[in-house]
């Protein structure tokens, strides 16, 4: 396994991490085919595992705080997050003081265990002033319950707000973004929060780096039943006819390579300079392993070429100002 820095900060993470959205703890992935699962990627060296309060409302932690409890602490990253609503509590949502304290504290009984490794914003709350934000997350860091923290799909403005802020007050700046990214979907990434993210050390973790499956190929011929998409609406949305065109274009080149469609479309998320960590998912322990290969896989300049000539989407720079 290969291990990088969060961004600037001193922790480490696996260049490969397993996440539990969708799966751990709903009824989809039974516990112990997500205790396989988790225990498969921390024996091939995976030491972040990605959580969120929304994911299975809750149970996803729990199923995580189980798991975890054969395996030293302090030698995982396991993170959370809060935004979304966790119930009908007008208060139980957001990024209010009340409703990052009260969530941080939830998480921590969920989890049975004393501290996060890295806390999320999990959107950004037009709501709720960033300051406020950021000191409730200070008051938690002080206190050992959160060691880092991070957002989740913000903009570069809202990042570079934030880091203003945390100066001005002389507190943490976020160490992290966690983004969506693949070969399909790099708006969100390239352009200005690859440039900020580069500019104040902000590491991204990028989620949903196969697209949803659609870049395993497994929807080359339309939509399975049983699969993910044919359960979410919002996934159907992403299956288009010019995407799926372009997934049977890589299929070969990664044949060429001696590879995996999936493997070669992981080794292509890590290869950006401020991706600190892919957030695989997996519903089987054979998908784990299968996306360990990622890991052997080389992408040349030429193979880059021969890449982005086929995905012909590369976004045009737009500088921040």
């Amino acid at each position: 396994m290969e291990y990088r820095r969060l961004g600037n900060a001193g922790v480490k993470v696996s260049a490969l991490s397993i996440g539990a959205w969708l799966t751990y703890g709903s009824d989809k992935v039974a516990f112990e085919t997500a205790e396989q699962c988790i225990r498969v990627a921390i024996e091939h060296g995976v030491n972040f595992i990605d959580v969120a309060d929304i994911y299975a409302r809750g149970e996803a932690e729990k199923t995580v705080g189980k798991i975890i409890k054969d395996y030293n602490r302090s030698d995982l990253v396991i993170s959370t997050k809060a935004f979304w609503p966790m119930s009908d509590n007008v208060n139980d949502r957001g990024l209010s003081r009340k409703h990052i304290i009260e969530s941080v504290e939830k998480s921590l009984k969920r989890f049975d265990m004393d501290y996060i490794d890295i806390f999320f914003c999990h959107r950004y709350d037009d709501n709720t002033p960033t300051e406020e934000t950021v000191r409730a997350i200070t008051d938690l860091m002080h206190q050992g319950k959160i060691l880092y923290w991070g957002t989740s799909m913000w903009s570069a403005a809202g990042l570079e707000e934030a880091v203003n802020i945390a100066d001005r007050i002389n507190t943490y700046r976020p160490a992290t973004e966690q983004p969506i990214y693949n070969m399909l979907d790099r708006d969100q990434v390239e352009g200005e929060v690859e440039l900020v993210a580069a500019k104040y050390g902000i590491g991204l973790v990028v989620w949903s780096p196969l697209a949803g499956g659609l870049l395993t190929g497994k929807y080359n011929d339309g939509i399975p039943e049983g699969s993910r998409a044919s359960h979410h609406e919002w996934m159907q949305r992403g299956i288009t006819p010019e995407r799926v065109e372009k997934v049977k274009q890589l299929a070969p080149l990664a044949a060429e390579m001696g590879t995996t469609l999936p493997a070669l479309a992981l080794a292509w998320a890590m290869k950006n300079p401020v991706v600190s960590s892919v957030i695989t998912g997996a519903s089987k322990p054979e998908q784990v392993s299968e996306n360990m290969k990622a890991l052997d896989v080389v992408i040349t300049d030429e193979i880059n070429e021969k890449i982005e000539a086929i995905l012909d989407n590369k976004p045009t720079l737009n500088r921040h100002s």
